[in-house]
Formats: C-alpha cells, sequence, structure tokens
C-alpha cells in the first residue's frame, strides 16, 4: 500500500520549489549567450562519453532491464538536443511576422516536475535540462525508484556544469527518496509537469490540476511493401527492435509484410539475427511474457531474447538478436501479440493488396498504440500517402528504423527530443516531440496593419444573397 504524504514530505517539497524559484531568479536577465553557454555545459558534462557512458550502464545494473554495452549509445541523443537547442532563441524576441504586425516574446515556463522513467534514468535528465536551462526555467527531477540513483548522479553531473559557468546549481534538483505521494505533490507545486514514462504516470499528470506534457503508449507497426530495399528494411528493422532491447516505445512491434516477399522477407530477418518461433514456443512465450491480468511480466521486459525463451521455458541459439511470431489474423484486447512488446520480439502479419495492409494496421491500432508511431518501407508514394492519411499516429516514418528516428535523429527533420506527445488518440495535449518550444510561455506583441476584411461576397461564396431560412 503507498504511502501517504507527510508533513515532511511537504516541506521537503516546499524547500526544494523555494530555491528553484531563487535559481530561476538568478537567470531572469542571462543573456542569449549566458543560455547559449550554460546548455553547452550541460550538454558536455552529461553528454561526454566517460560520463555518460557510466551513468548509462549504471542505469542498466540498477533497473536490471536493458542493454547495458548499447545504451551508452545514447549520448548522441543529447549532442541532438544541443544542436536544435542552439539554432533557437530563447529570451527576447523570437518571431517577428511582419505581414501580421506580430512579435513574440519568449519567457520562462516555470519551475517544471519532470518525471524520469527507469528506462532512460541517465539520458532523460540532461535532454529535459538541456531545454529547461536554455528557457530559464528550473526542474525539480522526481526519479523511478528502481534507478534513484542513477537520476540522482546525473543531476549533480548537471549541478556541477551550472557550478563551472557560474549558473545556479538549484536549477537542477532531484528527490533523494522518491515515492508516489511526494511525486504527486510535486506534480500539484510546480507550474509545469513533463511527465516522460507509463500511462499511470501520465495519467497522474493530467490529474494534477497544473498543466502537463505526458507521452501515450507505443505499439509501432511497420508496413513493408513489394517496392522496398528488402535487406535495408531488414537491418533497420534488427536496429530499431533490438536498440536498448526493445525497451523503447518507439521499437518496431508489428511488421505487416506484403505476401509475394513475405519469405523474403522474414529470411533476410533471420539473416540478421531474427528466430522464427513455432506454434508451441509462441503459446509458451504467451504464457511467460504476461500474467493472468493482461500485465506484463517483469523479467521479459527489455531483455536478450534467450532471456525471454528461457522464461517460456525454450532455449534458442546464442547468436540470435530477437524473436519473430507469426500472428496473422490474430489482433484484439485477446490476442497478446498485437500489443506492445517492450522487448525483443516482433508479431508478423502479411498482405495482398495495400488496403489489407491498411485495414491490418487500422486493426492493430484499436487493440493500442495509437497516437505514437508507424512506419513504411516502400518507394511507392501513394501508399505511403495512404498511409499517412489512415494511421492514427502523430508521426510516421519513411525507410527509417523507428527506435532511432521518432525521436529526432541526424538523418531526419525530426525535432531532437526524449518525450513523444501522442496528441488526442493518445490522451495527451500535443502531438509534437516535446522541445524547447514547450519550454516556454510565450508574450504575444499586436501591432496594426491594414485591414484585412474580405466582403461578404467572398466570405459567403454560392450562398450570398440566398434567402435566409
Amino acid at each position: 500500500m503507498a504511502r501517504e504524504l507527510t508533513e515532511d514530505d511537504k516541506k521537503l517539497v516546499a524547500d526544494m520549489l523555494q530555491r528553484a524559484q531563487n535559481a530561476m531568479a538568478e537567470v531572469e536577465d542571462y543573456s542569449q549567450a549566458q543560455l547559449d553557454r550554460l546548455a553547452q555545459a550541460i550538454g558536455w558534462y552529461a553528454g561526454n562519453e566517460v560520463t555518460f557512458t557510466r551513468l548509462a550502464q549504471m542505469g542498466v545494473d540498477e533497473s536490471t532491464i536493458g542493454d547495458r554495452e548499447g545504451r551508452p549509445g545514447k549520448r548522441f541523443k543529447i549532442h541532438g538536443v544541443l544542436r536544435d537547442a542552439l539554432r533557437q532563441k530563447s529570451t527576447g524576441v523570437v518571431e517577428v511576422d511582419v505581414a501580421k504586425g506580430l512579435m513574440k516574446y519568449a519567457k520562462p515556463a516555470g519551475v517544471i516536475a519532470s518525471l524520469i522513467p527507469m528506462t532512460n534514468p541517465a539520458l532523460t535528465p540532461p535532454v529535459t535540462g538541456i531545454y529547461a536551462a536554455k528557457a530559464r526555467d528550473a526542474v525539480i527531477f522526481s526519479p523511478h525508484p528502481r534507478t534513484k540513483n542513477t537520476t540522482n548522479e546525473m543531476v549533480d553531473v548537471m549541478r556541477a556544469a551550472c557550478r563551472a559557468v557560474g549558473a545556479p546549481e538549484d536549477l537542477f534538483q532531484c528527490v533523494k527518496e522518491p515515492s508516489i505521494a511526494i511525486t504527486q505533490h510535486l506534480m500539484e507545486v510546480c507550474d509545469l509537469t513533463l511527465a516522460t514514462g507509463g500511462k499511470p504516470m501520465v495519467k497522474a499528470a493530467y490529474s494534477s490540476g497544473r498543466p502537463a506534457f505526458g507521452v501515450g503508449a507505443g505499439n509501432s507497426s511497420i508496413v513493408i511493401d513489394d517496392t522496398a530495399d528488402i535487406e535495408i528494411a531488414a537491418a533497420n528493422t534488427r536496429m530499431s527492435k533490438t536498440s536498448d532491447f526493445g525497451s523503447g516505445c518507439s521499437a518496431d512491434g508489428n511488421i505487416i509484410i506484403q505476401s509475394s516477399i513475405y519469405k523474403e522477407m522474414v529470411a533476410a530477418l533471420e539473416a540478421e539475427g531474427g528466430y522464427l518461433c513455432n506454434e508451441e514456443e509462441k503459446a509458451a512465450l504467451e504464457k511467460a511474457m504476461w500474467d493472468e491480468k493482461g500485465n506484463r511480466t517483469f523479467p521479459t521486459i527489455a531483455c536478450r531474447p534467450q532471456q525471454t525463451a528461457k522464461e517460456a521455458g525454450f532455449e534458442i541459439p546464442e547468436d540470435r538478436k530477437f524473436l519473430m511470431v507469426e500472428n496473422q489474423g490474430q489482433i484484439g484486447p485477446e490476442h497478446k501479440f498485437s500489443k506492445e512488446k517492450l522487448t525483443t520480439l516482433m508479431a508478423l502479419y502479411h498482405f495482398d493488396e495495400f488496403d489489407d495492409a491498411l485495414k491490418t494496421v487500422e486493426a492493430i491500432y484499436n487493440v493500442g498504440g495509437k497516437g505514437h508511431s508507424c512506419g513504411i518501407y516502400s518507394h511507392d508514394d501513394d501508399r505511403i500517402d495512404a498511409l499517412a492519411k489512415l494511421a492514427p499516429v502523430s508521426r510516421m516514418m519513411v525507410r527509417q528504423p523507428q527506435s532511432k528516428a521518432n525521436a529526432g535523429s541526424f538523418t531526419n527533420g525530426m525535432p531532437m527530443t526524449s518525450s513523444l506527445g501522442c496528441g488526442i488518440w493518445g490522451g495527451n495535449i500535443t502531438n509534437e516531440n516535446v522541445t524547447l518550444k514547450h519550454f516556454m510561455n510565450y508574450t504575444w506583441v499586436s501591432r496594426p496593419i491594414p485591414e484585412d476584411r474580405p466582403s461578404e461576397a467572398e466570405l459567403f461564396g454560392e450562398f450570398y444573397n440566398k434567402e435566409a431560412v
């Protein structure tokens, strides 16, 4: 049973909030050059190879999920976020529209409560921190209890970055001993909440009575048609599925392949390290991966496929990198493999006509994952257009590995982030990648312009002067 909020908890949060507000006051008049320098310091201190590797691996060790060898590569996300932040203004006039007589002034959002998931305890704080510092915000981080030590250490590193440039270290603080009660109270008193994590966390953020940016669940589905480069599609799919052992909600979960290339595509996935399970193994996996209430079992989340197979009672070769199950026609709440998997396993489907692929996509998202993302490997623009029109998602990657591309990469134009808004579909307020602009308030300044009033004939078109009812 979760403990109740105590007077000591309230005092702790009140003290952190006051220190955060004092720190914000100290940077209120920082110039753009000073803010950029602060962002660079945070990026370097948190994102240099030695420090980030140590803390990324510490996060895996502490949580017992994720890829210890691969997770240090996530530091390049910090580089991308810093790139995007440095290319934007965040103080004074940030936008001018001469024709409309409008100017936009940027101001801080305030003190942010940042809820950190156990899947990214070392990455999410500096990503949030760079954008927040650039916007002159302060952040109080609430770590996941399973990875509290990793997040606390990363926040200490970010505080050191502040000291290095003469900025107040209390721009960043971290709850040492997190609890549901403290986190809930923190969300109630801070100006803004950024909730990066599971559905309960996001729901709590939106119920706090304060503004919040949340994320939604993923169930990333990929269409591969007969115009695709099969080798590239297979390599990217493997890359996306195995990144951090499939812990990310962008990881390829459902692969929908045109029938004419199905066997060739499966062979290519096997060449990339896939293991195609038989029906007996598939049944054993379902029993091992979901409990009686339909919840994912912790030992099979974000782990090597060998561990998942072992939990299910069978063995696979050591060189296999991910599992595959054929799931044709098995879509719905009762069919577990049509849901989000969160590990190194994907479900395979096939289609004859492209309209059938669209129906499969629609059915999958009716089960889960609406608002998040999908992808397609095709060189047919009409098919790409058809999927974009139908899919109830906020982002669609064309010929790219989802988990490497959704949150921005150096080879696409998506804004860099570690928080993906999923729009109204996913119960979120934004469809966008949460970035610098979401960390700021804006004052719109409007000057008079020449009158812009169309005639009534222009406005009403064919209905103008029709007899009124």
